[in-house]
């Protein structure tokens, strides 16, 4: 797939992000352009980097889904309005979900109906502050049914902003 031209590879980010999160997403996360990295070991699509060399998403390599980086969650955000693609927690946890910490159900006070376990998420406070990223644990309707398990498994939250992004599941092979 190295081949494969720039504009393709941008075309394909879009695709997989409207597809992934809704239509606009790709246009949200692409519009103030991208560079899409190859794996230099399996040739495929890898990272997805805004113009600037911050890494906005990974392509994971077992099923061709976006992993977010808060920068990519960032974008999604101002896109779309609350709840889409959130997770809304107590303000009383947000200190230990900044941290990069597991988002429990029993913290979740609103999340966007539509989410499903496996779902790329944006974990947010009350006030709709950017918290974390990571992948739903749970359904919507679970996540406020439940009151105990894991709700989001954290990738990473706001508070380890300044150490480069680990999307360590997604490394693993690639």
């Amino acid at each position: 797939m190295a081949h494969l031209s720039d504009k393709f590879l941008v075309e394909l980010v879009k695709m997989r992000a409207d597809y992934q999160f809704g239509p606009g997403a790709g246009e949200a996360l692409t519009s103030g352009g991208v560079k899409v990295e190859i794996s230099k070991r399996t040739g495929k699509p890898r990272y997805v980097y805004d113009l600037d060399g911050r890494l906005l998403a990974t392509i994971r390599w077992n099923d061709g889904f976006l992993a977010l980086t808060l920068e990519g969650a960032r974008l999604l955000k101002e896109r779309f309005k609350p709840p889409r693609l959130r997770v809304v927690v107590k303000n009383d946890v947000r200190d230990f979900i900044r941290q990069g910490r597991s988002v429990f159900a029993k913290h979740v006070v609103k999340v966007d109906p539509e989410v499903r376990c496996g779902d790329e998420v944006i974990v947010v406070d009350e006030d709709d502050n950017l918290l974390a990223v990571g992948r739903a644990m749970l359904s919507s309707y679970e996540m406020l049914a439940f009151n105990s398990g894991v709700a989001v498994k954290v990738r990473r939250g706001v508070e380890g902003e300044d150490k480069p992004e680990r999307i360590a599941e997604d490394n693993a092979v690639g």
